[in-house]
């Protein structure tokens, strides 16, 4: 099968988010200028940068209440600064919960019974029993083409990590159970990891 995007490609679903898998979701905290915590999956997320630290997450739609954006990135707009919480399996549910397009004054913690903790270095919450928490700060917000879509960078200026994952001096990943995107309505778990050295490495 071969098809061009502008031509439309004739299947019931659009396949474009399941071929790209799978991504991780990158669990955005964010606190408004008037004070208020708002909480959003996004899984058009990735590091992108190790020294310093750097992270990226894209929206792609709008709420009628924000105008031109969602409230996450409208929220980094005014304030600078904004927190990507990992998903462990164990938070599928109130993650989906956060998922909604809520009204501008709904905090998604309380909504969906999230835990909440202050962050250490930014004026920002985070989700307290999150495997990993990146908190960031902004250093750019790139317009891509279309309506509404953006992408965020982020450089990590400090860093969560659940005492429980830390095993022989590294973050058990696997046994983090990060919860990944697939497409459609589909997701996976990280259960299994194997090692592979690079040539040039020992």
């Amino acid at each position: 099968m071969f098809y061009r995007p502008e031509d439309g490609h004739g299947l019931p679903h659009n396949p474009f988010g399941a071929v790209i898998a799978p991504r991780p979701i990158g669990w955005i905290s964010t606190r408004g200028a008037d004070g208020a915590d708002n909480l959003a999956p996004y899984s058009f997320f990735n590091a992108v940068a190790y020294e310093p630290p750097q992270v990226m997450f894209a929206s792609t739609s709008a709420k009628a209440d924000r105008g031109d954006t969602k409230d996450t990135v409208a929220n980094i707009r005014d304030t600078g600064v904004f927190c990507v919480n990992m998903v462990g399996a164990e938070q599928q549910d109130v993650m989906n919960r956060t998922s909604g397009a809520w009204p501008r004054g709904v905090d998604e913690f309380s909504d969906a019974g999230i835990d909440r903790a202050e962050c250490a270095v930014i004026p920002c919450a985070r989700v307290a029993a999150s495997p990993a928490a990146l908190e960031c700060r902004m250093t750019r917000i790139v317009p891509l083409e279309g309506a509404h879509n953006v992408v965020v960078f982020g450089q990590v200026v400090g860093v969560h990590l659940r005492d429980d994952l830390i095993r022989e001096g590294r973050f058990d990943t696997v046994g983090a159970n990060l919860l990944a995107r697939l497409g459609y309505k589909d997701y996976t778990v990280v259960r299994e990891g194997f090692e592979l050295t690079r040539p040039g490495e020992s």
